[in-house]
């Protein structure tokens, strides 16, 4: 069982435990793409971040099990994004036509513990001190950067009933994360529409490339019909006119990140609000996998509250964000639940490689912590009273109860703990992966 205070198991045991985690986690997904599990599994082998990043069900197994003294009864559900790392932040265009910088990608948000995100987030951040090669005690530093960040943002949310208009925006941000707003705000629907279609005649299709799969008329026809149904699961005050919802071309899609691999996917071209053909939108409709958290959450409520994990997705996006994408809905293909969300030009993701000195991360970190305690404060908003009752920022500030720096002290211990372990895990790893450990990924002339 993990604790903050043994040593680094890098035992046949635990290597044992993570191919029997991951392959409990994937194997359906690993048995109708194999091919795309293994490019997932070489994307893992490369660092041990990029490991963490693959591997979040390792890491609920092992946090579930962690003594957490700083959740009660209502701390322990709040709306998680679920895979909370350095690199899940970037910017987004909201509902009211706003560059926002926020927490992204919501495959595997749910309901748990606040402190899972926290935890998951500054082992990442004690990962990329580590290959940048900062001392513990920058590291310790830049933790503490980041869950300061995150408490003093609660405990403003707590005195001031503001969360759903707090945001990171041009107008309040400095620096990096301004830089990354900007860099989004240059970004064109136009130049997106160009790169990923051509014209017949007067029609725009997608292009042909990498990744893109032209359907039978069979499957066009049931990935249409799926279209329809999902637009009833747009929000009334969120619609746009019929219009907007033609579709001129669908695809299969395929080529997603270290998360997504063997996830059948779509895209679909519509009209978008006007005629003109810069207006038009680009949709993804993608598969939704089941959440990381929710293999270790067991109150059966949570989950019978989803139609299924494309609905799971939707509804955590719009809780998790206070202006979410207008045109977020889910819908079925093949009794499968699918995620459908815009394919934006107007996202730019927070980038590391040129953030090397520990001064130069620290004003990025208490962005991103104050950026995470909008995300849990502001979902209370948006929930069914079933799942979420109260005021997720009083209940956390109760619970921390002038204990903050007790607090940091223990996610910082928990950062140093985890990401040897999991540098220790991604080494067990890669010789279980080439060793032919994972049956469910080995390729035909592995024997």
């Amino acid at each position: 069982m993990f604790d903050i205070e043994s040593p680094t198991d890098n035992s046949p045991e635990r290597r044992d435990h993570i191919v029997q985690t991951l392959e409990n986690a994937f194997y359906p997904l690993m048995a109708a793409a194999p091919g795309a599990f293994r490019g997932k599994f070489r994307k893992m082998a490369a660092d041990p971040f990029a490991f963490y990043r693959g591997s979040a069900c390792l890491y609920y197994a092992d946090v579930i099990n962690l003594e957490d003294p700083w959740v009660d009864q209502r701390t322990s559900r709040v709306w998680i994004q679920g895979d909370l790392h350095a690199e899940n932040f970037g910017t987004y265009m909201n509902s009211a036509g706003r560059l926002v910088f926020d927490v992204n990608d919501f495959d595997e948000a749910y309901l748990g513990h606040y402190t899972w995100d926290l935890l998951r987030f500054v082992a990442s951040v004690a990962l990329l001190g580590w290959q940048k090669a900062l001392s513990d005690d920058d590291i310790s530093a830049l933790v503490a950067r980041y869950v300061n960040a995150y408490t003093d943002q609660v405990r403003i949310f707590a005195k001031h009933d503001n969360d759903d208009e707090f945001s990171l925006r041009l107008g309040n941000t400095e620096g990096t994360v301004h830089d990354v707003l900007q860099r989004a705000r240059l970004n064109s629907r136009f130049r997106m529409l160009q790169s990923m279609t051509t014209l017949h005649g007067y029609e725009p299709f997608f292009r042909a490339g990498p990744g893109v799969r032209r359907l039978g008329q069979e499957e066009y026809d049931r990935v249409a019909a799926a279209f329809e149904n999902y637009l009833e699961t747009i929000p009334e005050d969120q619609r746009y006119e019929p219009l907007a919802y033609r579709i001129k071309d669908i695809v299969g899609k395929s080529g997603f990140g270290i998360g997504s691999a063997g996830l059948p996917a779509y895209n679909v071209l519509i009209e978008g609000p006007t005629e003109a053909w810069e207006n038009d939108f680009v949709l993804s409709m993608k598969q939704g996998n089941i959440a990381a958290p929710s293999r270790v959450v067991t109150d059966r409520h949570i989950m019978e509250h989803f139609h299924h994990h494309g609905h799971r997705t939707a509804v955590s996006q719009r809780a998790l964000q206070a202006h979410a994408d207008p045109l977020l809905g889910h819908t079925e293909v093949n009794g499968e639940g699918f995620v459908v969300s815009e394919l934006s030009p107007y996202v730019h993701d927070l980038e590391w490689d040129d953030l090397t000195e520990p001064d130069d991360m620290a004003p990025v970190l208490d962005y991103l912590g104050r950026a995470t305690a909008k995300a849990h404060c502001v979902s209370d908003a948006h929930a069914d009273e079933t799942l979420v009752r109260g005021e997720t920022e009083d209940a956390i500030a109760a619970v921390l109860g002038g204990k903050e720096h007790e607090f940091v002290d223990w996610c910082t211990r928990f950062a140093h703990r985890y990401a040897g372990q999991v540098r220790a895990d991604h080494a067990l790893f890669v010789d279980a992966f080439r060793n032919n450990a994972f049956s469910g990924v080995r390729s035909s002339n592995s024997g």
